[in-house]
């Protein structure tokens, strides 16, 4: 029996997002996903993050169509007093404000919570920035790849002579997950205090929370790892390996895995090795059980070898390009993607579901993201503004 109900969880919460780029933005839209109505705040022609990596005869980009979905654009000109009005009349029915920008300029656009809370108490500020509040950091700009830098994960990435970072933005979405975390929490406290509060997050604390493994070790132990590309320095055989037409990820961790793969490979003698006796000197000895695996791997195909390791339980799976995991029917039958169109693509985009599901009370993604204003006389109608006074403000270039 299907339990679902069309009740969703944040319904009733209204959250202004001023976010830019991802952290602010994505956080916001999984608040969306789940029901809370999301007023996406854009300058007047476009804020500059809507044409990151463009994929529509408009530039949207690819970006933003994944992390505006199901949210309300209203264009407004926060520089002038104008537009600080209408943000102030918003705020009284606000719940959430979220906004991704360091410190000083929350301060200076009036978003700053001190601000914030004397118009309404209760409300919610989420605020990412790239360093933190600190005195020390709080001017200071970044994106995703300086927060992975600063961490110890691109140094511990790629070679020792050629430091790698990663090209997906890890740091950027995994802060989006933090806030959208921390805004629920502080939803629910609320509640019961009737308060509202701060919900702070920076892209250094998210890449140091990531890299925390590698920095305790450092801290305890003092072993200054260096860059091993794709070999894991502490378990093996955990690499990428070629097949005969292609690449395949493979990791072995643990003593019973080393057992299953040792049998595989027809290397059983590998289990009495001093070598491998355990994680830490597999891992110190790496280098031979890669090539080992690599051995065994170069003239088998991906699927020869991915139904292989599948047969003995060992982690597993294919090196995909992007057009491949778009089109692994094991990932299109988990539901791992919803087809939205948009004006100006060719197409539908396969924007990606969220990253937690409810089975009860489940998220969803109902509206594509909004051309640019799309929503503003309807919201500013909604805040009891009538048609002369919309108007003039489009007269003004306010809207």
């Amino acid at each position: 029996m299907d339990t679902r109900t069309t009740h969703k969880v944040l319904e009733g919460i209204r959250v202004l997002d001023f976010g830019r780029y991802i952290a602010g933005p994505f956080c916001a839209a999984l608040l969306a996903d789940f029901g809370a109505d999301v007023i996406r705040i854009d300058r007047v022609g476009g804020s500059e993050d809507r044409f990151v990596m463009p994929v529509t005869e408009t530039g949207e980009g690819a970006f933003f169509l994944q992390v505006n979905r199901n949210k309300r654009s209203l264009t407004l000109d926060i520089d002038r007093p104008e537009g600080r009005e209408v943000v102030r009349r918003l705020l009284l029915e606000t719940d959430v404000v979220v906004a991704n920008m360091p410190p000083r300029t929350l301060a200076n656009l009036g978003l700053d919570y001190a601000t914030l809370s004397a118009i309404k108490p209760d409300i919610i500020l989420t605020a990412s920035s790239a360093f933190g509040s600190h005195e020390d950091a709080s001017h200071r700009v970044g994106f995703d790849g300086v927060g992975q830098a600063m961490s110890g994960a691109v140094y511990m990435s790629g070679m020792p002579d050629s430091p790698t970072k990663a090209m997906v933005p890890t740091v950027d979405f995994s802060t989006a997950l933090s806030c959208a975390l921390g805004t629920v929490v502080a939803l629910y406290e609320r509640r019961n205090s009737g308060r509202g509060q701060v919900v702070e997050a920076s892209l250094l604390q998210t890449a140091l929370n990531l890299a925390s493994g590698a920095l305790i070790e450092e801290s305890a132990l003092g072993i200054n790892r260096r860059a091993t590309g794709n070999r894991s320095p502490i378990a093996g055989p955990s690499d990428i390996f070629r097949v005969s037409d292609g690449w395949i990820i493979v990791q072995v961790i643990g003593q019973p895995l080393f057992k299953r793969w040792a049998r595989l490979i027809g290397a059983p003698e590998l289990l009495e090795d001093p070598r491998f006796a355990n994680d830490l000197r597999r891992g110190e000895n790496g280098e031979l059980l890669s090539a080992m695996m690599a051995k065994w791997c170069e003239s088998r195909t991906r699927e020869a070898a991915l139904e292989e390791l599948e047969e003995a339980r060992i982690p597993a799976g294919p090196v995909y390009s992007p057009r491949e995991a778009l089109d692994d029917t094991t990932i299109r039958a988990s539901g791992a993607f919803t087809w939205l169109g948009y004006p100006g693509l060719a197409g539908e985009a396969p924007l990606v579901s969220p990253p937690a599901y409810l089975s009860r009370t489940p998220p969803s993604i109902a509206a594509r993201s909004p051309t640019i204003g799309e929503h503003t006389d309807e919201i500013l109608r909604e805040a009891g503004y009538g048609q002369d006074q919309i108007s003039a403000f489009r007269e003004m270039g306010v809207v």
